[in-house]
């Protein structure tokens, strides 16, 4: 039987990120992955122009351990910060329920009533019951405005959009606490080369084993995985599976995770969020605007689209569906899903929008290797459920991942630092993150 120090589970940027620092700390060490590929839910197609099928935009450059990793690799970025869901800070097209474009002054008025909204919510949610809904919060801050119907519907869609597109999620199903993280640090960017490089590069020197499923993880005498290709001991483990995999029967840990592990496992669900790509022969939207947004009842599924023209020079919106909208297109065929979509562009854009050239379609929901796309906070979750799955085990056994970072889960900056906090414990010494890319 192989052995090493470390086994890694997991070659996402969390276990590549755990992986690197210890194997540059001198460890032994293996990482095991299910997937044929290294990246986990980054993921860059690359049968045309490189589109990122997972995670694709920093959220905030400003100290991000991942912008400094993407700059000393030389990966290329374009400024598109828009993806936080913003209600302005960019040039987004704001289309009212009759499909017209807001002017200028009611797009800011809009803006405005999203931002007083959003005052009075920190102050609601600090003082929400344990069981409170995101609905309930966001409910009691709109009320408080004291506006009337129509005013404080608006605001009330673009709540429910902003809790879909950024926790895949339905408002009822989010914590009250489940957007607390919702900060920008400064610009966004995208990727257009690929997020992928990241991964790839963190992968470079390691010891990684493609199409390496974990099926159980044993500690009562050290650390012993098994997989069906074999078993491998160990010292120490990190396990970086998402919370899909850890919720479903795919791993065995024996003996069981402890309560403090496995009950705020119990309180963080996987989400239903996809991506649809459509590459149009020619732009018939309005140039120089980062989002197209459209209010009103016809806005529950699309409402949101985002001009990618500037990756790659090629006329191309990306849309969500997101929480009830990416479980109702589960079943749905292409050609519907995109007939759908089609629909709603041209009650804003009429006759000149055409059928695209190409669509690429995500379906997150339904790999095995995560069950969706990233965690959320079921109602009853607090903040602390991300720490606490982190909780170390018996001193040999880690869970890391986006899922385990509290301050901004969700993210791809999470997934590394939660990796370096794996390998911090696992080397029982602080370790600067910067060794990640010393030798780039």
């Amino acid at each position: 039987m192989e052995r090493v120090d470390t086994i890694v589970v997991g070659a996402g940027v969390s276990g590549l990120t755990a992986a690197r620092l210890l194997a540059d700390a001198g460890q032994r060490v293996l990482v095991l992955e299910a997937r044929d590929r290294v990246g986990g839910r980054v993921h860059t197609d690359r049968t045309g122009a490189a589109t990122d099928l997972g995670a694709s935009w920093i959220h905030g450059v400003t100290d991000s351990p991942v912008a400094a990793a993407v700059a000393a690799f030389g990966m290329p970025t374009v400024e598109f910060t828009v993806g936080g869901y913003q209600p302005d800070s960019r040039p987004i097209a704001y289309y009212g329920p009759d499909g017209t474009r807001l002017s200028d002054e009611a797009a800011r008025a809009f803006a405005d009533d999203v931002h007083a909204v959003d005052a009075t919510l920190r102050e609601v949610v600090e003082g929400s019951a344990p069981d409170a809904s995101y609905r309930d919060v966001t409910d009691e801050a709109l009320a408080r405005q004291g506006w009337d119907a129509e005013r404080a519907q608006r605001v009330r869609e673009y709540l429910e959009h902003r809790s879909e597109e950024q926790y895949g999620v339905w408002i009822e199903d989010l914590a009250a606490h489940g957007l607390d993280d919702d900060s920008i640090d400064g610009d966004e960017v995208v990727f257009p080369e690929g997020y992928d490089v990241l991964p790839t590069r963190l992968a470079e020197g390691l010891d990684v084993r493609l199409d390496h499923a974990v099926t159980a993880v044993d500690r009562r005498d050290g650390i012993l995985v098994r997989t069906e290709r074999g078993e491998f001991a160990a010292d120490a483990a990190i396990v970086t599976v998402p919370v899909g995999v850890l919720r479903s029967d795919a791993i065995t840990f024996t003996p069981p995770l402890p309560p403090v592990n496995s009950e705020a496992l119990s309180r963080l669900e996987m989400n239903a969020f996809e991506k649809v790509f459509l590459r149009f022969p020619e732009r018939f939207w309005d140039e120089g605007v980062y989002a197209i947004r459209q209010q009103g009842p016809e806005s529950r599924w699309w409402h949101s689209w985002y001009d990618l023209t500037s990756l790659h020079g090629q006329p191309t919106l990306l849309t969500f569906a997101a929480g009830p909208a990416a479980r109702g297109i589960r079943d749905r065929s292409d050609e519907e899903v995109v007939e759908s979509i089609l629909e709603q562009l041209r009650r804003l854009f009429g006759a000149r929008v055409p059928q695209p050239l190409s669509v690429h379609r995500t379906d997150w929901q339904d790999d095995p290797w995560s069950h969706g796309s990233y965690a959320y906070m079921t109602v009853g979750s607090t903040t602390a459920d991300h720490d606490d799955l982190a909780t170390p085990v018996d001193g040999v056994l880690h869970l890391a991942g986006e899922a385990t970072w509290t301050d901004d889960p969700a993210t791809v900056p999470a997934a590394m630092l939660s990796g370096h906090r794996a390998a911090e414990r696992v080397l029982h010494r602080a370790v600067p993150i910067e060794r990640l890319w010393a030798h780039a």
